[in-house]
Parts: C-alpha cells; structure tokens; sequence
C-alpha cells in the first residue's frame, strides 16, 4: 500500500465519524454503570467555532473518552445557544433584504422568521463539532429556545425567586443603545481615547450682599448630559467653595436651579474641584445621589436620543446633540475653556458602539450565596485547579468579589 505524501484527513475522518455513528458508541441510556455527564457550554447559534471553542471542545472530548473507557456511562449534550441580540440582528438584516420591517411585526411573527432563519444558517456550529470528531449524543442535541429547554428555564427563575434568590431593582446598568438592551461588565470594552474637557460656568444664586462669587465652574468631557444635573458637589475641606454651603446654582441652557453638596469624595486638585452631579448618566454620579437624594432625571431615550426631561434637543441623537450644545455653550459664553484629555470609554462587545450608564429596573439573582460552595468546594481542596499557583487567587478573586448578575 502506498501512502499519500500529503495530508488529507477529511476522507478518512469522515468516514470514521459515520462508523462511530453508525454503531452508536456516544449514544447513552441510563444503567448500572456510574453516569458521568457533560452539557457542552453552548456556542452562539449564529456563529462559527473559533480557536476557543476548538480548544474548549478537545478538552472535553478528552475528559468524556477517558470517562467512556474506564467504564462510566458517559454522556456529552451538544446544543446550540439562541444568542438573542446577535440572532436578532441577523433576522432584522434577512427581513430588510425582503422589504420589511421589524417594528410592523408581532413577537410571535417576529419569532417565526427567527426559526425560519436558524433552520437555515444554525447548523454550522453542528458541523463543526461534528468535523472535530466530538463524542456527543447527537440524539439529545438542545437548543436553549426548545420548548422542553424554555420551560426548565421558567422554572428554575421561579424556584429562585421563591427562594429570594431573584430581585427587581433599580441599578446602574451598561447600555446599548443599538441593541438596546442591558450588557454585563464582561461585554463592555474598555478603549483608550482623545476626548476634550470643557469648563463650563454655572451661574451662582445672587445673595443681597453679592459676597458669594457669580459662577462656579465645572469641567466635563460629556455637556448633552448637563439637562440631567441635579447638583453641584465639591470638597468641604476645599477652601474655594466654603461661601457655597447652602447655596445654589443654574444649570446652563436651561435655568435648573439645583444645590451646592459637599462630600469628600470629589478630588479637589482635578480640573476646578467642582463636579456636576448627574445621577442618572454616571455610577459615581448616581451613588452620591443616593447618598444625598437629590432627583435623578435621564435625559436619553432607550435609543439615544434625547429625551423629554432633556428639555431642549428633544429626539436628537445624543452626539449630534453633543455638538449643538457645545455650539450653543459657546455662543452664549458659558465656556471657560476646553482642554485636550485622554480618558476610557466603555464599548458594547455586541454592536460596537459607546456605552451609556443608565439607570433601569432589572431582575438580578444574588450571586454572594451561590458563589460560596465554589469557593468553598476549591479552598477546601474538593476541587483543585491547575495550575493552581497561576490561577488560584484569581478564581478567590472572583467569587470573593462577585457581583449580582
């Protein structure tokens, strides 16, 4: 026989997968033998597997064939998640190229081309897994929008809430205002960036004897968000501003009369030691307010734009909004100055764009409880990872340090 010079698996993988298949050795029923079980973590149904996910699946396959060997029934649950934002954004392109639009559709007509579209474009993932030679139970392949699945789902958020394990609250969230939908901390990328930082007057209510100073000044890289302003917060070891206790100012543009605070969280040696709090645009922002209660008012749409608590520039888009602001700052001479500043900027992993801090009821489930037997199960040697002196203190890290999901 003589052997090919070149490498060409896909024949002879091919035809060993149909062989595995055909005699059904990843097929699995319940018996005597200890169950050893495996739910693949479910790769976006409108994707493709990249080296992740390779990896990711080696590992398992490994982990499953060893089990399957020493004499454990093994399973290994394939499926497919339905990755609703990016499936979504694949549906609404498919439906434009047809003429219609998403708005002028039920849930339930919106869903049915949803379907339409994974029958025909999700079983890449399968395929894939399939040409890696991965020893799943094709039989029990899932899908997180089968109704089996949906229902388990429904069920489990109940349990939790029952168990008040599950709340609604009001939370500083990440936005995404294409999407428009909340992101995790894990969705937001954080990028270096050339901003500009404006010092923007704003007038201070006059006293009979004129001893207080006629405008305090505030510097901020984000003016469309000054609608929002509900207070003026600065340093009480701050020399400056002491003659500002109980006094007020007017929020440029639109004549908001809102009040000098004093808490030792503003830093007093950046940019005027004065800043513009705007609880409904920025954590920091929305925590000194709880603090001192003063009013949260959102000045943006859940698409962008601007809305009607903004008062002017209504249903403009919030950057475009930027500009015309900054246009009508400086005609009106409430610009000190503008400063060159490098600064982060969170961007959606979803659709790309900025990020916007905003305030939304969510449900979360409290994660400190559930996180503890992790922790426990690893600092008490039941689990061990490797290598532990590289990964160990991040994984305390992370569960020590969890947040409400």
């Amino acid at each position: 026989m003589e052997l090919s010079k070149n490498f060409e698996p896909a024949s002879v993988e091919s035809r060993w997968y149909s062989h595995w298949m055909a005699k059904k050795y990843f097929s699995s029923t319940p018996d005597e033998r200890p169950p050893f079980t495996v739910v693949i973590p479910p790769p976006n149904v409108t994707g493709v597997l990249h080296m992740g996910h390779t990896l990711n699946e080696t590992v398992q396959d490994i982990l499953v064939r060893k089990a399957r060997m020493s004499g454990f029934n093994a399973c290994w649950v394939p499926g497919s998640d339905h990755a609703s934002i990016a499936t979504e954004a694949k549906v609404v392109a498919m439906l434009k190229e047809r003429g219609i639009e998403k708005n002028s559709l039920s849930r339930e007509e919106f869903l049915k081309y949803a379907f339409e579209w994974k029958e025909k474009y999700g079983n890449i993932i399968y395929n894939q897994i399939e040409r890696l030679g991965c020893s799943v139970d094709w039989n029990r392949t899932t899908f997180t929008m089968d109704p089996h699945y949906y229902s388990a789902v429904l069920k489990v958020f109940v349990d939790l809430y029952n168990k008040g394990l599950i709340y609604r609250g009001a939370r500083m969230i990440n936005w995404d205002v294409a999407a428009k939908t909340a992101l995790s901390d894990e969705e937001v990328e954080y990028r270096d960036v050339q901003g500009t930082l404006y010092y923007i007057n704003y007038k201070i209510e006059g006293d009979a004897d004129n001893s207080s100073p006629q405008h305090i000044t505030i510097a901020t890289q984000r003016p469309e968000t000054i609608m929002g302003d509900t207070a003026i917060c600065v340093n009480p070891n701050d020399e400056r501003y002491t003659k500002l206790k109980g006094k007020f100012a007017f929020v440029p543009l639109i004549n908001r009369r809102i009040p000098i605070i004093f808490d030792a969280y503003v830093d007093a040696s950046f940019g005027t030691g004065a800043l513009k709090v705007t609880p409904a645009h920025d954590i920091n922002d929305y925590n000194l307010g709880l603090k001192h209660n003063v009013e949260v008012i959102d000045t943006l749409n859940e698409d962008g734009t601007m809305s009607a608590a903004a008062q002017i520039y209504v249903g403009k888009e919030r950057f475009a909004a930027r500009k015309m602001i900054i246009a009508e700052l400086r005609e009106k001479g409430f610009i000190e100055k503008e400063e060159v500043y490098s600064t982060r900027l969170g961007y959606s992993q979803r659709t790309g764009v900025i990020v916007e801090p905003r305030i939304s009821t969510q449900w979360f489930v409290k994660m400190a409880g559930l996180a503890k037997p992790a922790l426990d199960a690893v600092v008490n040697g039941d689990i061990k990872i490797h290598p532990g002196d590289k990964f160990l203190a991040t994984y305390k890290y992370w569960l020590e340090n969890v947040k409400d999901w």
